[in-house]
């Protein structure tokens, strides 16, 4: 009798530790992946703001799941799926996929779990992506990188104030975790790594503008821990507007409107705005419902069963920040332990033991602010300051995947604290076409 064979749509926090739930199982697994890493999203802006390496944040998939015998990585993304007979457990299906080069293959299952994660939302105005990267990926983070040291290099390059003040002003779209964290870093960046570094310009004349539509930021922490964050934002200079959406973006200018009335339009002069505004289900998740015969909610998440499952296809599971249930928020944690209960139905049918429902235990939320100033809450523990600083880097350590990775993140912040520098600032054109327009 032919091994159950598991397919794993993801390579992220959901997909890994499903696949390394199911390390001792007498199973075939498959996990496909679109990039040849598993990234750790959570420190992506640290990448894109020169304080760690790319390489300290991704691991190869297959480096991680080497020892694991029963697991196959494949490169490629799902593009369609197709489920055969009445969705019981065991009951297989096909996906398809596509390569790097346009060709596609097709990858059969017995058992499917989905962990393809979310992407940027522009609500509706894609067209901005082309001025304002996300920081969702890699590329976003290089990108990210590249717009920021090239905006420091032009403006040290040009003869006016006039001229360079565009230049060092940085707008950030979204208060959450990842904006938040964001500006405080490229204004960390300005005032102390690049400092002294520059003649004809001063970084710390770095102009960040931080734009949220909520009346605070970082909402989803306690109103005490939220206060705190903006003081420390006010200190070290990130201007905070709220009650605000950017309604538009182009090369030269960002344009924000005020929620309340009257709705004033006002426009700033920037060659750089970053996106976090809000995420969106990837295009797969709409035909994956489609084909299972679901709904999506208005952010594209598919509500599952207590066991994770799709209802009506009990050998499909959906896993992480596409996964809709209880209103858990899409953090590395739930997606972490979303994967694993997945791994552990699929172990339960191979045993014909009976499924146990997903619980999610909250081990707490965690924001950097700026240097020595971080917020942790778990349940009713609540941290700020040096305190939460601390206890943030400790997390992040832990939940880093590989010990190479963990070394050479605590090497890279400890150099960072002893030198005042930056060194992982080089920056990179990708293909030809964007080698052409550098500074876009």
């Amino acid at each position: 009798m032919a091994r159950p064979r598991v397919l794993v749509l993801g390579g992220g926090f959901g997909g890994l530790h499903a696949a390394r739930r199911l390390r001792n199982e007498d199973v075939d697994v498959t996990v496909l992946e679109r990039g040849t890493s598993h990234v750790f999203q959570p420190l992506l802006y640290q990448c894109a703001t020169g304080l760690v390496s790319e390489g300290s944040i991704a691991s190869p998939l297959r480096h991680l799941l080497r020892k694991q015998k029963n697991v196959h990585v494949a490169l490629g993304e799902a593009t369609s799926v197709t489920a055969v007979g009445d969705g019981s457990a065991g009951d297989g299906g096909v996906v398809t996929a596509s390569r790097f080069d346009g060709s596609t293959f097709e990858l059969p299952y017995d058992y499917l779990v989905v962990a393809v994660g979310m992407q940027q939302a522009y609500h509706g105005h894609d067209e901005y992506v082309q001025w304002a990267p996300g920081m969702k990926t890699l590329d976003d983070a290089l990108a990210i990188r590249r717009k920021l040291i090239s905006a420091f290099e032009m403006a040290e390059s040009l003869p006016t104030p006039e001229e360079r003040r565009p230049w060092l002003t940085f707008a950030v779209a979204g208060g959450g975790p990842t904006g938040v964290e964001l500006a405080g870093q490229i204004r960390e960046l300005a005032t102390r790594a690049l400092a002294k570094e520059f003649d004809s310009i001063h970084p710390s004349e770095a102009r960040v503008l931080l734009f949220h539509g909520g009346d605070r930021v970082l909402e989803s922490f306690p109103d005490s821990l939220t206060k705190k964050a903006q003081r420390t934002l006010d200190a070290v200079g990130v201007e905070t507007h709220l009650g605000v959406h950017v309604t538009d973006v182009t090369a030269t200018d960002v344009e924000v409107t005020a929620k309340a009335e009257p709705k004033t339009v006002t426009r700033y002069d920037t060659h750089t705005v970053l996106w976090t505004a809000g995420v969106e289900a990837v295009p797969f998740v709409k035909q994956l419902a489609d084909a299972m015969g679901v709904e999506q909610d208005r952010s594209g998440r598919i509500a599952v069963q207590p066991d994770l499952s799709i209802p009506g296809h009990s050998n499909v599971f959906v896993v992480g920040d596409i996964m809709s249930l209880n209103k858990l928020a899409g953090v590395a944690e739930v997606a972490m332990q979303g994967g694993r209960a997945a791994g552990a139905a699929i172990t339960a049918d191979l045993s014909d033991s009976a499924r146990k429902d997903f619980k999610y235990r909250d081990l707490g939320t965690a924001a950097y602010i700026a240097r020595g100033h971080a917020l942790v809450q778990a349940g009713p523990l609540r941290m700020s300051g040096f305190l939460g600083w601390v206890s943030w880097g400790v997390i992040h350590i832990a939940f880093l995947a590989g010990n190479r990775n963990r070394v050479g993140t605590l090497i890279n912040w400890a150099a960072t604290l002893a030198t005042g520098t930056r060194r992982e600032r080089a920056i990179t054109y990708g293909d030809p076409e964007t080698a052409r327009r550098p500074y876009n």
